[in-house]
């Protein structure tokens, strides 16, 4: 089931799994089934992490992205091929066997509540293959001096967009434009929300 992981990798994160407690387990599965559903833009890890650390649970940032990824895939695996809680259990005992028995009861406790939510919902997000805006922050500058150029004195707009993909991974891409650049893009997006709201 688990293509994407060795099953060393696996194991590892298993393990880490097992160092959670319950209640944060549950609370971090349930975090990625919200995401899933469609009632979360998106999964912020740096935020679980600090959960787990203010838990003394000594995972870092790396551990914990693993931890979701390896859920958020089992989740969207299982609603994929529309799995019962007890034939996704069986899969992720078949993927290792260092399983612990409250993880499995959380993970089979919460698909039997909502895999049917997460599957339905999945059926529409296959439909849609691009990613979701979150944010987008803006701030306008003026160059004064480069290594080239002594006196620029050019104003410019830096932009930041944080997007999450289909999988709920956020990520966050940076540009700088002139500002007719600025205005151009303000233009379309302007004709853009013109359009939707006709909709």
């Amino acid at each position: 089931m688990l293509g994407v992981e060795s099953a060393g990798g696996v194991d590892k994160i298993v393990e880490n799994i097992g160092s959670l407690p319950t209640d944060l387990f549950a609370e971090t599965c349930q975090q990625i089934l919200s995401q899933l559903q469609g009632q979360s833009q998106a999964i912020d890890v740096a935020e679980i992490c600090e959960r787990f650390q203010k838990a003394g649970v000594r995972l870092d940032l790396g551990a914990a992205q693993e931890i979701t990824k390896l859920l958020s895939f089992s989740f969207r695996s299982a609603a994929k091929s529309s799995l019962s809680a007890e034939q996704l259990i069986s899969r992720l005992c078949e993927s290792s066997s260092r399983w612990g028995k409250p993880a499995l009861q959380v993970l089979h406790k919460l698909w039997s509540e909502q895999g049917s939510l997460v599957c339905s919902h999945q059926e529409v997000q296959s439909m849609i293959t691009v990613g979701q805006l979150v944010d987008l922050q803006w701030k306008l500058g003026i160059s004064i001096s480069s290594d080239s150029c002594r006196s620029l004195n050019s104003p410019y707009v830096t932009l930041l967009l944080k997007t999450a993909d289909t999988s709920g991974q956020v990520s966050c891409k940076s540009f700088e434009m002139t500002i007719s650049q600025f205005q151009n893009f303000f233009k379309q997006f302007k004709e853009m929300a013109a359009v939707l709201e006709t909709i």
